[in-house]
């Protein structure tokens, strides 16, 4: 008989030949993102003391290695006599240049944000008819990876202003990870795999198990509710090119229990793990959570394939990932705030996946169980 392991833990494509940089990520990208904490409050002094903590906190060796700035590094203004976008002089008075060696010198790699629009999220200059010159930019200062917002859009089209973008990298000859923020909204699932490695499936995350915050003009969603949102999507999931769920919140206000779940979930469904926390504040449960080697392998699988929803069973969600080596990843994930006990009888749930044409009949195999979290 064949014999598996379980690993187990409770809780339309472009016609066009792919322009972006081949194989910058054949597994999610894992990093830290400035975003949910900061907003644009961010500095040089920022950066540097989330380089070293990435390093000290064991972040770096789990596999955390971008460091990205979002919105808010730039000046409100442009050049006025070159064009060329400027960091911020009070936030960062020896430029950008400055922090990416510095981020570089720890063995780091460094991101960006803009913006497809006219301005960014929060009114900086966006990137709409200077695409070529700030990519040429971009790789002069020696980025790796480009967050790109979708503000400011009105009347141009995503896949153009995307491809267009992801033509400007390319034709400045620094291979960077192009991640599209898109939100979602022209299901970029359908056509981005030629242009970005990574692309937003959803609005904003907020730092909530099951919630919806709303703004007036937009919302932000919980864990479960981005969870839910496009759980159909996973067949456009894999190596060099994912679904983005965005960035984490674990270690930022949610419970502990909630922050496992929360992470563990992004591992299923392969992910990007971006974390969104103040990485020098951290206590010893969210580091230990955020640099759990084994839940993270689930991650990184070389298989690269998304978990599927297998069961809903009450407050009960049953997920499955199939991983290299003839294992599975199976999540059973309590939505309640009650502890539940989970019967959960193998030879009555077969996997027969066609997304990774994973078959595997548990009532003619032998298998054994391993609890990812507690060892």
């Amino acid at each position: 008989m064949k014999k598996i392991a379980l690993l187990l833990t409770i809780i339309v494509t472009l016609s066009a030949t792919a322009q972006k940089f081949q194989n910058l990520a054949l597994s999610p990208p894992m990093g830290w993102n400035s975003w949910n904490t900061f907003a644009t409050n961010i500095n040089e002094k920022l950066v540097m003391e989330t380089a070293d903590m990435m390093v000290s906190s064991g972040m770096k060796d789990a596999g955390y290695i971008y460091l990205v700035l979002d919105d808010g590094w730039m000046a409100m203004e442009r050049d006025s006599v070159t064009g060329n976008l400027i960091a911020d002089p009070v936030k960062f008075p020896n430029g950008i240049k400055k922090v990416v060696d510095y981020v570089h010198s720890k063995g780091l790699k460094f991101g960006l944000y803009n913006c497809a629009g006219t301005k960014t999220c929060a009114g900086y200059p966006g990137t709409r008819g200077y695409e070529y010159q700030d990519a040429r930019q971009y790789a002069a200062w020696e980025i790796d990876y480009l967050k790109y917002d979708w503000c400011s859009t009105d009347g141009i089209n995503a896949k153009e202003a995307y491809a267009t973008m992801s033509k400007a990298l390319k034709v400045a000859k620094r291979p960077i990870i192009f991640s599209l923020c898109e939100w979602g909204n022209n299901n970029p699932w359908e056509w981005a795999a030629p242009v970005g490695q990574l692309w937003r499936i959803s609005g904003d995350i907020y730092n909530c198990f099951d919630c919806i915050k709303d703004w007036g003009t937009w919302k932000s969603l919980g864990v479960t509710h981005i969870i839910d949102a496009r759980k159909n999507i996973r067949q456009y999931a894999g190596p060099d090119h994912w679904n983005d769920f965005d960035m984490m919140e674990v270690g930022h206000g949610m419970s502990v229990n909630e922050d496992r779940a929360h992470f563990t979930m992004w591992c299923m469904l392969a992910s990007p793990l971006i974390a969104g926390n103040d990485l020098r504040h951290m206590t010893k449960e969210t580091i230990s959570i955020l640099t759990d080697k084994d839940v993270i392998a689930i991650n990184q699988d070389k298989k690269g394939v998304q978990a599927y929803l297998e069961q809903q069973l009450d407050s009960v969600d049953t997920w499955i990932k199939p991983l290299e080596n003839n294992e599975l990843a199976i999540c059973f994930m309590n939505r309640s705030q009650k502890p539940v006990t989970i019967n959960y009888n193998f030879q009555q749930h077969p996997v027969n996946d066609t997304v990774s044409k994973t078959v595997v009949d548990f009532a003619k195999t032998n298998f054994s169980i391993t609890d990812v979290w507690k060892k």
